[in-house]
């Protein structure tokens, strides 16, 4: 009987559990609910972001495996001495660290992106609830290299800055959510197997150079070392395709540690900060003239003493210029001249060509928050701002817009958009080039090329940007030097500067467009033509070498004329003695057939050999050394020697080229001699 009852009610308990069982199984399910909690969880795998790369394949950005530590709260059996072990292990500090723990009661990271010794450390302290998740990192392989243009992913894995954010649809990958149980230590076991390349993302190509970017960012570096300069940026474009093919910018950001820096401070000035030219606007406003037809290319300009008065402002030029040559604009930099050009121009006419050379518009390059710069409509224009964008105030143009600008003179007055990337793939597929972009016609091929031959006088020994000069090369550009305004003060600056060159190499056969500027350089030396024209020169150089194109910066040579008219006056009796001693000379001079085995070389042999044919027996002048001579002076010098005198540059300043060159023998009644005048000035 007792084992019968004992029985029944082992039946009865049974019978009671099944119930209580099937109750919670099928009607109330709560107890499911937190058996599941206990076990069971869900996280979100990130994707492996795909790969950018230079034009050659170098890995610019990655993604590595970093190791996240997490902690799941309840399952910890003593919360105090956890968060005193684990505070040790990655050197937070214990209070606050058992605090926290205290707050939270499910999942939570503890460290995100852990060193891998501070995961060995972790590990090794076997704490139930504590454990290792690896999670995708971003690494940037080169560093602080092109940091600015490239950007970074956030801990995330979003792109949130230039490059990574552009291209975060094609870099960011299928993001998935996963079922993990929990055993009884703490630790995630995956129930579902999710394959990395499944959901990794696609990679990018730029049109940047690794080797191009790195040379500019060290030219830029010593630049801005040697001159004090608070930061700087250079910009070189393949002006046949619009590729940017480096981009330099200081100071500049290590973008594995985006979480250490100032968000502000890793933008792309070179795309988001639009700033004053200053005069590199005057080779956009010579090429709107010419293509006008307003100007003539061998027209002169009187500036007089260097001022100009129009409504509401005074026009100054560092020095009295007097006539000189439409080229002579840019090679002095006059800024009355400038003025007295932008006058031949409508305002409309004038803004539409700084428009279609890409001003007051942005590039259409797509980086995130690209600035379009400041230009106001023509329709609000007053004589004095026409006046002042002439010359670069008024005006606020982007580094990039600026570059790509000089690469549509450089490409026959064809305006490209600036392209970043050159192709993207999927992951595991083939490679798509990116769409070329947009391009329209800024001005006529001959209106560029003619622009582009008159801003090699800027880089010539007498140029304000001959400090750009190349060995062996053909170097056209423009110097700028444009005055920071003072918003505090509510004027422009009197002290800072910001230093500007833009220029084509080589000027006959164009490889590359480069845009430099240096923030506030300092000392005396502080203009475009002292500071921004060598940092070009060594950039160029250095870039020229990957074309095959051996060169190096020229050295800076003495002018080829005194620098001040009184200096000319007093070597006049100096000149006037060798011109005597020139005239004995020719007075002793044998018939040119005659005279041939003296060495007066090929071309000149030839032409005795042509006179001796025909018969003819002129008589034989030599050509005097004008450079230096005053036009008046000049004049003196040809009638003496039986010449004629082609003047160009106006009848001002002091001879600076002249064909044919010294010492030729030339024949006929009275052989002509071309002359070029320019004052001896410096860019203001």
């Amino acid at each position: 009987m007792r084992v019968r009852l004992v029985c029944a009610l082992l039946l009865c308990s049974f019978a009671v559990l099944a119930v209580r069982a099937g109750h919670l199984t099928l009607v109330d399910t709560r107890g499911r609910g937190w058996g599941d909690r206990q076990t069971h969880k869900t996280i979100r795998i990130p994707a492996p972001r795909g790969m950018i790369l230079d034009r050659g394949g170098v890995e610019l950005a990655v993604t590595v495996q970093a190791p996240s530590i997490y902690v799941m709260p309840r399952a910890l059996e003593d919360v105090d001495l956890a968060a005193a072990r684990l505070g040790e292990a990655l050197g937070h500090d214990a209070a606050g660290l058992a605090q926290a723990l205290r707050r939270r009661r499910t999942f939570t990271f503890l460290k995100r992106w852990a060193t891998p010794a501070q995961a060995e450390r972790v590990e090794a302290l076997e704490l139930a609830g504590v454990g290792i998740l690896y999670e995708p990192k971003r690494a940037y392989p080169a560093g602080a290299l092109a940091g600015q243009l490239i950007g970074f992913a956030n801990i995330d894995g979003l792109g949130v800055r230039a490059i990574e954010q552009l291209e975060d649809e094609t870099l960011r990958g299928d993001e998935r959510t996963v079922k993990v149980e929990r055993d009884a230590r703490g630790r995630l076991l995956a129930v579902d197997a999710v394959l990395p390349e499944k959901i990794a993302g696609g990679d990018v190509q730029l049109t940047i150079d690794a080797a191009f970017q790195a040379a500019a960012e060290a030219a830029l570096e010593r630049a801005i070392e040697e001159t004090g300069a608070d930061g700087g940026a250079a910009v070189a474009i393949d002006p046949t395709s619009g590729d940017i093919l480096s981009l330099a910018e200081f100071p500049r950001i290590d973008p594995n540690r985006f979480r250490t820096l100032v968000f502000a401070e890793t933008r792309s000035r070179a795309f988001l900060d639009a700033v004053e030219p200053g005069s590199t606007m005057k080779a956009f406003l010579v090429a709107a003239a010419l293509e006008a037809g307003v100007v003539d290319p061998d027209e002169v300009f009187d500036t007089g003493e260097g001022r100009l008065r129009i409504p509401g402002k005074t026009i100054r030029d560092h020095h009295g210029y007097g006539t000189i040559g439409l080229a002579d604009v840019l090679g002095v930099s006059s800024n009355v001249g400038a003025v007295l050009i932008s006058q031949r121009l409508t305002p409309e006419q004038h803004y539409d060509a700084l428009r279609r050379f890409g001003f007051g518009r942005s590039t259409g390059s797509g980086f995130p928050q690209e600035s379009a710069g400041i230009m106001r409509r023509h329709a609000r224009w007053k004589p004095i701002d026409q006046a002042t964008i002439a010359f670069g105030q008024g005006i606020s143009v982007t580094l990039v817009q600026l570059a790509a600008a000089t690469a549509a003179l450089a490409a026959d007055g064809v305006w490209r958009e600036p392209r970043l990337v050159a192709a993207r793939r999927d992951a595991g597929g083939s490679w798509r080039p990116a769409d070329p972009g947009t391009e329209r016609a800024a001005v006529s091929a001959a209106t560029a090329r003619r622009t582009v031959q008159m801003m090699e006088s800027v880089v010539s020994p007498t140029g304000t940007g001959r400090r750009a000069a190349l060995r062996g090369l053909r170097v056209a550009g423009k110097t700028g030097t444009a005055q920071k305004f003072d918003t505090e003060l509510g004027r422009y600056s009197k002290t800072d500067y910001l230093a500007w060159f833009i220029g084509i190499v080589p000027a006959d056969d164009p490889k590359l467009a480069i845009a430099v500027v240096l923030d506030t350089p300092k000392g005396d030396a502080h203009g475009g033509g002292d500071t921004a024209a060598p940092l070009f020169a060594e950039i160029a150089a250095a870039q020229l070498a990957h074309f095959g194109i051996a060169t190096a910066p020229a050295p800076l040579r003495a002018r080829p004329f005194p620098t001040l008219l009184a200096k000319a006056l007093e070597e006049e009796k100096a000149r006037e003695d060798r011109e005597r001693a020139t005239a004995r000379l020719l007075a002793e001079t044998k018939p040119l057939e005659e005279g041939m085995e003296a060495g007066a070389g090929i071309e000149q042999e030839a032409e005795a050999a042509q006179e001796r044919s025909l018969g003819q027996h002129a008589a034989a002048h030599f050509v005097p050394d004008f450079r230096g001579a005053t036009v008046d002076s000049a004049i003196r010098m040809a009638a003496r020697d039986s010449l004629e005198l082609e003047l160009h540059g106006g009848r001002r300043g002091l001879a600076v080229e002249q064909h044919p060159d010294p010492g030729t023998v030339v024949t006929g009644d009275h052989p002509r001699v071309k002359l070029r005048f320019m004052l001896s000035t410096e860019e203001s």
